[in-house]
């Protein structure tokens, strides 16, 4: 082939590649913008009926009953707000113990790649599989529902996450911190506890609030544990109303006041995951 044969050659294939970059370029921005589309469509949809649902008594007073001229979402509020605190509180010291093993114990051996694997399973399985579980074990056994069968229900959902955040996290810390350590013939576990996971603790924290974030707004756990209370109650040993439920019951239903704070318990659910995500972010960003 003489050299301008080549050179034609050459500048075809540039431009045949040109051609496939700017083709998969623009298939990328249009998936990119029909999904933005449908997001901010969302948002504003959101934003629109939510607010049209708050007032003070929104915070102050309890879920109405049908075609009841007043009523709120305090009970609900204040259900959602305990049960995924406790729910985060029981699950991420084990999120956190568990990942630290898989991270720096784990690599090897039948036990880290089989909790590996069970992890992987609970992470990927559906939540209403946990509800349904916790619903058989806890709340047929008892014959009641209650505020700590959707606890351990939301429990379970935040460990798996965590564990694979602080597992990750742990990975990305260089060995020649470690290797560093052990050479002034500093412990293990003052080598976990004081560098790796004092390095790796902007990505843990990080994790535990999209863990945080995940829970929030999960509906069908607790439709089979705590299911849902008309009335305010602090006892985790019955019935708790919750805002994901509520949201449920209240958007399903005919009446035009249950439909205005199902949407201000959407506005209010969307606007906490949204800051908890945000936050997340924001906090890796900052750290890193």
């Amino acid at each position: 082939m003489s050299l301008a044969g080549f050179d034609a050659a050459r500048l075809a294939r540039h431009k045949a590649r040109k051609r496939v970059n700017a083709i998969a370029l623009m298939l990328s921005l249009a998936a990119m913008a029909f999904g933005v589309f449908w997001l901010i469509w969302i948002l504003v949809e959101t934003v629109r009926l939510g607010i049209g649902g708050l007032a003070l008594a929104t915070f102050t007073e309890m879920t109405p009953a049908p075609q009841a001229e007043t009523g709120g979402l305090a009970n609900a509020i204040f259900g959602s707000v305990l049960m995924v605190g406790l729910a985060t509180f029981i699950g991420t010291p084990i999120g956190i113990l568990a990942g630290i093993y898989l991270g720096e114990y784990g690599q090897k051996g039948w036990l880290g790649a089989t909790t590996r694997f069970i992890n992987d399973i609970l992470l990927s399985a559906p939540s209403i599989v946990i509800g349904l579980f916790i619903y058989s074990v806890v709340v047929a056994r008892f014959k009641s529902f209650s505020g700590w069968a959707g606890v351990l229900a939301l429990s379970l959902i935040v460990i798996p996450v965590v564990i694979r955040t602080t597992e990750n996290m742990l990975g990305l810390i260089p060995n020649a911190l470690r290797e560093a350590a052990y050479a002034l013939g500093t412990p293990k576990w003052k080598v976990i506890t004081m560098i790796t996971l004092k390095a790796a603790r902007a990505g843990v924290v990080t994790g535990v609030l999209l863990a945080v974030a995940r829970i929030a707004g999960e509906t069908a756990p607790l439709l089979f544990t705590a299911l849902s209370n008309q009335f305010w109650t602090s006892n985790l040993g019955e019935p708790m109303a919750s805002l994901p439920v509520t949201i449920f019951k209240f958007a399903m239903s005919p009446y035009e006041n249950w439909q205005k704070l199902a949407w201000a318990g959407v506005f209010l659910i969307t606007l906490g995951v949204l800051g908890l995500n945000i936050l997340a972010r924001v906090f890796f960003r900052n750290k890193h």
